[in-house]
């Protein structure tokens, strides 16, 4: 039986729609660092698994996120394990925003990295804002909450990045920017599918209610080179 596209979202991400931004070759691949970490091997043969550790040496501590928790590669340690749910919505059950939301730009690049890492949705580089759309909410000329695309394997795009700073919660901001960005990949014909750390139980809930569904769960284990 041939493997769903999820299962392997990176490498399926990575050979087709986001190739462009892929190091590697046809036995490992590694996004640029500027544009996120996610790195893996095509396979566990020693060749695969020997690629994929000089792509982390090069290139830095990557994330590996697999359905089945993968085996690391001799010559890495592991910084870090992780359960993600992996949820989709076949039917996604769109939120009409009543606040007003903005188209973010290049412009807003330092306010979006600098939110990601007060509210840590998840890793967010320099250039992650450049892998979809993404859009957000401002309040006094200040970026309070985003949401936006990261992994496309065909078929499918995910919806990332999703966070509103502390001070501005409990207004329905996430689920409304994230109708947004379902809207829109709904309309290209693809599905919109998502990653959350299992323990993330309020986010969890809202996913739930905008009709995304537990797929199933997948290991995210971050790497280093020794």
């Amino acid at each position: 039986m041939r493997a769903h596209p999820l299962d392997r979202p990176i490498w399926t991400s990575l050979v087709t729609r986001q190739k462009a931004l892929a190091f590697g070759d046809e036995r490992a691949r590694r996004i640029d660092p500027a544009y996120g970490v996610f790195a893996v091997a095509r396979d566990a043969s020693d060749e695969s698994r020997a690629a994929l550790t000089d792509l982390v040496r090069v290139h830095g501590a990557s994330a590996l996120v697999e359905a089945e928790p993968p085996d690391v590669p001799p010559g890495l340690e592991v910084m870090s394990r992780d359960v993600l749910w992996q949820m989709t919505a076949e039917e996604v059950k769109l939120v009409g925003p009543d606040f007003a939301w903005v188209e973010l730009t290049d412009d807003d690049a330092p306010e979006m990295l600098a939110l990601a890492g007060l509210t840590r949705p998840g890793p967010f580089s320099s250039r992650t804002h450049q892998l979809g759309d993404f859009v957000g909410i401002k309040r006094d000329g200040a970026l309070i909450a985003m949401a936006g695309e990261r992994m496309k394997p065909d078929g499918f795009t995910e919806v990332s990045g999703v966070c509103v700073h502390p001070d501005h919660r409990g207004h329905g901001y996430a689920a409304g920017l994230m109708s947004v960005v379902a809207e829109r990949i709904v309309a290209r014909g693809e599905t919109p599918f998502l990653h959350v750390y299992d323990h993330n139980v309020p986010a969890i809930a809202i996913y739930e209610a905008l009709g995304y569904r537990l797929r199933r769960l997948m290991a995210m284990v971050t790497v280093r080179a020794r």
